[in-house]
């Protein structure tokens, strides 16, 4: 967190309001958490961070992102270990599900996908806190999962009560492309080392 560049959206990201994540209260209140907004903005990074923090100060703390997750789940239900996975990632104080949108759930491939997502979501309901990342607005969730009733469902899971952090702003990554495009522009600090946003991740 205090290598993450406050000043790049200084007037739309709120330092105060992620750190008073990084507390860890909301996991005490069991209060869910989502970060949305377009990528390249640092909402990987923060998460990341808030969840290390929270880790410190002895709360259990699973990071995955969507696509592992999914894969994970599927795998347990080919071998009939479902339920097992379920209740492990139950366990935790705070989930994390990154890059949750990021790609389409593939449902001729897994069709099952968003049920499996939403057996997690439902088993720690009341339990514990999941914080989803995303660039999926929440009226485009039907069409992301594919399945209406379902959106709804995971919708009431995840929304309600929820902390919901929206970020807004300039891509860090579209700055640093935009740099490096310009004559006399060397590649050189973060871009070199693939850094492409204010943390040194994408999101």
């Amino acid at each position: 967190m205090e290598s993450f560049d406050w000043s790049f959206n200084a007037t739309t990201i709120d330092p105060v309001q992620i750190q008073e994540l990084a507390t860890g209260d909301f996991i005490r209140r069991r209060d869910n958490l989502i970060f949305m907004g377009e990528s390249g903005l640092g909402k990987s990074h923060l998460i990341q961070s808030v969840g290390r923090r929270c880790c410190a100060l002895g709360y259990r703390v699973r990071y995955t992102t969507s696509a592992e997750l999914l894969e994970d789940l599927m795998a347990a239900s080919g071998d009939k270990t479902l339920p097992r996975r379920v209740r492990y990632y139950g366990r935790f104080d705070l989930l994390i599900i990154d890059e949750f949108g990021f790609d389409r759930l593939e449902r001729r491939e897994y069709p099952e996908s968003s049920s499996l997502l939403y057996k997690v979501i439902d088993s720690r309901s009341g339990r514990g806190s999941t914080a989803l990342v995303t660039n999926v607005d929440f009226k485009e969730w039907t069409e992301y999962l594919g399945d209406p009733p379902l959106a709804m469902a995971l919708l009431d899971r995840v929304v309600d009560g929820a902390i919901i952090q929206k970020f807004r702003g300039k891509s860090y990554r579209a700055h640093r492309a935009e740099r490096k495009g310009k004559p006399g522009g060397n590649g050189r600090g973060k871009a070199q080392a693939g850094h492409d946003d204010p943390s040194g991740q994408a999101s």
